[in-house]
């Protein structure tokens, strides 16, 4: 190597603790290591631990999880929002809406109504990665996290930009309803385009939510509560007052989507659902 310091000598050199040495013309082959998915943890349970197997669904979620931080590189960036004008129209028309509709009328339908048409404005959130291409996808089907006793699912509304608001609120919950007596249908579990969780209804402020694979984001809804918030007049005065407010955490895969589409995603969001703009 005519005397110079390769790369192999430096890394013998910081494992090794000693002198570099030059390298071989034949360095050793360097020991086996698992893959990570071959990598399985084990724990002897102690006495008086239960032990209960996995359950299909839990393996079947674990497996899914795990694949889909292996695949996509994950980025969660969280935006504040003021729903107050959201919960003052849904306050005032939510008895209404019940006589009208024979559902309940939540915040979750105006949150799907604003993603819907973010969805059209920024469709990379709609696409899916087929190797070295991008597929954009022409239905929007939204996923929709439903927190079971036995773990969890997520029904996909078909077509979810075709429905009005009344239309997103019976459909999640007619879903949601169904798959909490097990009587969804296969299709009705498949081919989501985007997914919405709500850590929220537990009381959870924020999260970073795992992207659905093969989807390319995914949107937690923190808890939709009062909060004090400083607020400027037309004056230019600062003064305080209590506010409905949530944290959004939109979590995408940074292959394909850029933070600065992320970060205008969500602000747009965030104007959509301030503006309070909707017709029931």
């Amino acid at each position: 190597m005519s005397g110079r310091v390769t790369k192999n000598d430096i890394l013998s050199f910081i494992e090794s603790g000693s002198s570099a040495k030059p390298a071989t013309a034949h360095p050793a082959e360097p020991e086996p290591r698992l893959a990570p998915a071959q990598v399985q943890q084990t724990s002897t349970p102690a006495v008086g631990d239960r032990v209960e197997a996995m359950s299909v669904m839990r393996k079947k979620i674990a497996e899914h999880m795990v694949l889909s931080r292996r695949t996509s590189a994950h980025v969660t960036t969280v935006y504040e929002i003021d729903m107050t004008r959201v919960a003052k129209l849904r306050e005032r028309h939510r008895d209404e809406f019940y006589q009208r509709t024979a559902t309940k009328l939540t915040f979750m339908p105006f949150i799907f109504e604003v993603i819907n048409k973010a969805l059209r404005k920024f469709p990379i959130f709609n696409a899916q990665v087929s190797g070295d291409q991008i597929i954009y996808k022409q239905d929007i089907n939204l996923g929709m996290a439903v927190a079971l006793d036995w773990g969890l699912i997520v029904p996909v509304i078909k077509r979810a930009d075709d429905l009005s608001i009344s239309g997103l609120a019976r459909a999640a919950n007619d879903l949601a309803d169904r798959a909490r007596t097990k009587q969804l249908k296969p299709d009705e579990v498949t081919g989501g385009t985007f997914t919405i969780t709500n850590p929220g209804v537990f009381g959870g402020l924020f999260g970073t939510p795992i992207i659905n694979q093969p989807q390319l984001a995914i949107l937690g809804v923190g808890k939709i509560e009062k909060r004090p918030k400083v607020m400027t007049s037309t004056d230019g005065d600062d003064f305080l007052a209590i506010r409905w407010m949530a944290y959004f955490a939109l979590s995408f895969d940074h292959r394909v989507i850029d933070g600065a589409d992320a970060e205008r995603f969500l602000a747009f969001v965030k104007d959509q659902l301030e503006e309070g703009d909707f017709s029931l």
